[in-house]
């Protein structure tokens, strides 16, 4: 289960540089497209951020079991 969290939290990683990659890309010519995906980017890192915390708790608690 552990691992399965651990690939989540790169898959937000993978998404938020996609929609960065997209922010430079869309940023001249179609800006409301380009406001959307910084909105992804924000979530994804958020999102990225909150999962790795998650993880490491579930983690330690694991450990503090297995004891």
């Amino acid at each position: 289960m552990v691992k399965i969290l651990r690939y989540t939290e790169y898959l937000y990683i993978v998404v938020a540089f996609f929609s960065i990659y997209r922010i430079f890309t869309d940023w001249n010519t179609d800006k409301n497209s380009a406001y959307l995906f910084v909105f992804f980017a924000v979530i994804s890192l958020a999102m990225f951020f909150f999962r790795r915390n998650y993880r490491k708790k579930f983690e330690a608690r694991k450990r503090e079991n297995q004891e």
